[in-house]
């Protein structure tokens, strides 16, 4: 295994690390479940940035980062509706254009191929980061970039859209 999928697996640990933290009865614990979270983003821009560099890309790194990203995310989007921070109904857009991708993914996976991040999409995970760390200093500000991220979000998903589809009809 090599570092970038190693940072890859530790974000996929950090995601009950940051449930536990998030629901447990310590103080602090909605601060520290977001530090734990922002961990997790760091690991994202590391992984992605060791295996450019030093030429580590993998097709197995290539699914498990963004399939971490994805399940990050929901998580902390569940979590947030579940304490009220966020409405609730702003959970279901980013989870039915997760799970759309997920398959779009998995479709493409059986054909050896994979449908790389873009501009987009990481245009929408940087501002979902920047959104939620505003949630911790002023709730309505934070809740008014998730609506942008979200917009953001379905502009990366038809981007993607287009993508997969062209790949699809060249198969």
């Amino acid at each position: 295994m090599n570092v970038p999928n190693f940072l890859t697996l530790i974000r996929f640990l950090l995601i009950p690390v940051f449930c536990i933290i998030y629901f447990s009865n310590m103080n602090y614990s909605f601060f520290l479940s977001m530090i734990i979270f922002f961990i997790a983003g760091i690991t994202d821009l590391l992984d992605g940035y060791i295996a450019r560099k030093y030429d580590l890309v993998t097709k197995i790194g290539t699914v498990l980062d963004p399939l971490a990203d994805k399940f990050m995310t929901l998580t902390v989007l569940f979590c947030l509706a579940y304490k009220d921070i966020i409405p609730h109904w702003i959970v279901f857009p980013f989870l039915i254009k997760e799970l759309i991708m997920v398959i779009g993914g998995i479709n493409l996976y059986k054909y050896e191929r994979v449908l790389p991040a873009n501009h987009y999409g990481k245009t929408a995970t940087i501002l979902f980061y920047i959104s939620i760390f505003m949630l911790i200093f002023n709730k309505t500000l934070g809740t008014y970039l998730l609506y942008l991220t979200l917009v953001s979000a379905v502009l990366a998903f038809v981007n993607y859209l287009k993508h997969f589809l062209n790949i699809k009809s060249s198969l």
